[in-house]
């Protein structure tokens, strides 16, 4: 299992060191607030994902994401966003602090071919125009290929 942290941070690195190419280029997920909210968790000091995953994460899912994490098939147009926060101790609680990212997976086959049928894209901060991911996805791919079997995604419904 070191080895595929060790290549996902590998990868997430190169990945975050340009911008998107402008024709494969994802959408901002303007409103994912309002979708289906999936899951919470927070990485700690320690954890092998702390950096660069270190703070609080919440998971987002349109509606077909929705279906797609229920029955383990996921249609073109799924969509999943990953929010990460800075989490901060306050009264023995863990509490948000400012936005580290925010990153989303879109699946759609013909425009995603080399992934797998999913795209990958991540915005720095509060920003809807900086973005993260320079390798067309083929990083984040990469480390969401050990979940092959749940079509890529790492999310579960916990019904």
């Amino acid at each position: 299992m070191k080895t595929t942290l060790t290549t996902c941070l590998l990868g997430l690195a190169i990945a975050l060191n340009g911008t998107a190419a402008i024709a494969d280029a994802i959408d901002y997920p303007d409103g994912y607030r309002l979708w289906a909210h999936v899951k919470s968790m927070t990485i700690h000091k320690g954890h092998p994902l702390e950096t660069p995953f270190l703070g609080i994460h919440h998971v987002y899912a349109n509606e077909k994401a929705l279906a797609g994490l229920k029955n383990g098939q996921f249609d073109d147009g799924s969509k999943l966003v990953f929010d990460q926060l800075q989490s901060h101790d306050a009264d023995k609680a863990s509490v948000e602090g400012d936005r580290v990212l925010i990153g989303m997976m879109v699946k759609d086959r013909q425009r995603f071919p080399k992934t797998n049928g999913w795209g990958y894209e991540a915005w720095s901060k509060n920003s809807r125009t900086e973005r993260l991911v320079s390798d067309d996805g083929v990083s984040c791919h990469a480390c969401h290929a050990q979940q092959k079997d749940r079509d890529f995604v790492f999310s579960e419904w916990r019904g």
